[in-house]
């Protein structure tokens, strides 16, 4: 099985949203209606910059098989830039075939080839499979760090003052 891997751009729109309403379903959440996804995604690809990429999608036969969502982000205490794995998702039909490693070396590569030192992720506590893939890769458990964040009435709040 040959798995394509490519930066995401605009003319991807569609296969983006449909990797998106895939992984909302499997995350049990709300499901994402179609074509709002798909405009947001074609939103997304549209303002960003070539420069830093931030979906690299999987393709099997043609069909949009999985994603990566990542940001650079630089500096860090080192003055090295560091790659943020978002969201690392592949569908169901497309599990345990290599995909996510593909995925993965995929974005490996880019940051060998861009001097970025590091890929920085995170995964639930209770999502034992994505523990054991990222075991299986080498990844090292930082567990001195607290995962926090600011949405929703706080940005507002803050926003505010």
């Amino acid at each position: 099985m040959t798995v394509d891997i490519r930066w995401a751009e605009v003319d991807d729109a569609e296969a983006l949203a449909a990797v998106l309403c895939a992984m909302a379903a499997h995350y049990r959440q709300a499901p994402l209606d179609y074509s709002r996804a798909a405009a947001t995604a074609l939103q997304w690809l549209s303002d960003e910059s070539p420069a830093y990429p931030h979906f690299a999608l999987a393709f099997v036969g043609g069909e949009a098989a999985g994603l990566a969502s990542v940001a650079i982000a630089h500096p860090g205490i080192d003055l090295g830039r560091l790659m943020f794995l978002k969201d690392l998702y592949v569908r169901d039909g497309a599990r345990d075939k290599g995909v996510g490693r593909a995925l993965v070396g995929f974005l490996v590569s880019y940051c060998v080839g861009k001097g970025i030192g590091r890929i920085d992720l995170t995964t639930e506590d209770w999502n034992e499979g994505a523990l054991r893939f990222y075991d299986r890769l080498g990844a090292e458990r930082h567990g001195q760090k607290v995962f926090l964040r600011l949405t929703g009435p706080t940005l507002r709040a803050i926003a505010d003052d």
